[in-house]
């Protein structure tokens, strides 16, 4: 089944507000089973609207507006939608009685804007609305459904859950469609692929792969429909086991576990605890530890050391190391991880030395190098890497190449 969902808003044409609509819906409907085909964002008008209407409804199942459905002038969905489907408007009292109930909730109290919210198309299905005072609709032509959704993301996903999504359901024969997310770190994309590329080759019918990469780690997704030879559980799961088999010490977790959890857990396991010292990524590992609750159970701390003088003074980084090999050299990154286990007294920790850029670099160290330590009880390991001019991509993937690093080293030790 094919679908396709329309955002209406000049607001959002013109970046003054960013469209998380279509990324939510479009996940909740490819969990459905529906094809996406299109996302499209158009202006308020009843030209866009209807010419929408025209373009997409033909080669579609399901058309999802969301926007357009408030009580001000500039909000013209539902009288576009009753007019292209030939469907008068009347008034509800069951409507109305949801927007009063809203509408003193909020404390507020009712005008004749309020009241015409409760004027609904006599056609459609009217998906009443829990979460605000906008009820949507539900239109079908030829076998095929229309709905229109208010743009409030809280309203528009409340209604969706609420009626929609078993609606869907049981209006369309849906094929059963199973996601499994592999999340993957310590490799380039272009090396992964290259790794997986007879796997993938091999891959039965039915079964799909999406690379997802970011940053910070690089999301596996494998799909697999019902209609397959084998049920969907069963093909995902001998493909992860394919997968473990071929990059175990690449795959970290499952389904967008991040990759700090994952270090949290095998800390906990060990009852110990983590100390982290940073330069070039000034805070954002610690800040990427602590926001995991209970965190404090394995994580004693951590140092910015951002000049050298506070490498030397907190980390007790020594001046000679400094002056010699610099603040981005292995030399003083495994000083600072030393220093990060003596101050902190944990067994494990993470250093970091860089430059971010866009400035700072040299021929012999251009911006984007960086330098990472990872140590443990029985072992110590660092890594030069050399990363892009962006400063806050350097940033992230400095902070993902550390903990990918340290987990790593606790896998072999």
């Amino acid at each position: 089944m094919k679908a396709t969902i329309i955002t209406i808003g000049d607001e959002l044409l013109i970046g003054q507000v960013v469209d998380t609509n279509s990324a939510w819906l479009a996940a909740e409907l490819t969990k459905l089973g529906f094809s996406m085909e299109n996302h499209v964002s158009i202006s308020d008008t009843g030209e866009k609207i209807s010419g929408a209407l025209d373009r997409f409804l033909p080669e579609n199942d399901l058309l999802v507006f969301t926007g357009g459905l408030g009580p001000t002038n500039d909000d013209i969905t539902k009288k576009v939608l009753a007019d292209y489907f030939c469907s008068e408007l009347i008034f509800s009292e069951q409507i109305l009685g949801d927007v009063e109930t809203r509408i003193r909730s909020f404390g507020s109290t009712m005008n004749e804007l309020n009241r015409e919210q409760a004027m609904v198309p006599k056609d459609a299905k009217i998906l009443r609305n829990n979460h605000g005072t906008a009820p949507g609709m539900w239109f079908e032509k030829n076998g095929k459904v229309i709905i229109s959704l208010p743009g409030v993301p809280s309203e528009m996903k409340g209604i969706f859950n609420d009626i929609i999504k078993d609606d869907l359901g049981n209006f369309f024969s849906l094929p059963q469609i199973i996601y499994k997310t592999i999340m993957v770190s310590g490799i380039a994309e272009a090396h992964l692929a290259e790794k997986l590329s007879d796997w993938e080759a091999a891959l039965p019918e039915g079964v799909s792969l999406a690379y997802l990469p970011s940053p910070e780690a690089i999301r596996l997704r494998l799909g697999a429909k019902g209609g397959a030879k084998a049920d969907p559980s069963t093909c995902i799961d001998q493909q992860i086991n394919s997968l473990q088999q071929i990059i175990p010490e690449y795959i970290y977790g499952y389904d967008n576990e991040s990759l700090e959890s994952v270090i949290g857990r095998m800390i906990t396991e060990r009852g110990t605890y983590l100390a982290c010292a940073e330069s070039c990524t000034g805070g954002s590992i610690a800040q990427k530890i602590t926001a995991i609750p209970g965190c404090s159970a394995w994580f004693r701390g951590g140092v910015t050391a951002y000049s050298n003088e506070i490498k030397a003074k907190v980390l007790g980084v020594s001046p000679a190391a400094l002056e010699t090999y610099g603040a981005v050299s292995e030399q003083t990154i495994t000083e600072m991880v030393r220093g990060a286990q003596r101050v902190f007294q944990t067994d494990y920790a993470v250093a970091t030395s860089g430059i971010a850029g866009p400035t700072g670099g040299s021929p012999d160290k251009p911006v984007g190098t960086v330098w990472i330590a990872a140590a443990g009880p029985d072992f110590l390991v660092t890594k030069k890497y050399n990363f892009g001019k962006n400063r806050a991509s350097n940033i992230r993937r400095s902070t993902s190449a550390a903990f990918s690093l340290l987990r790593k080293a606790m896998l072999e030790n």
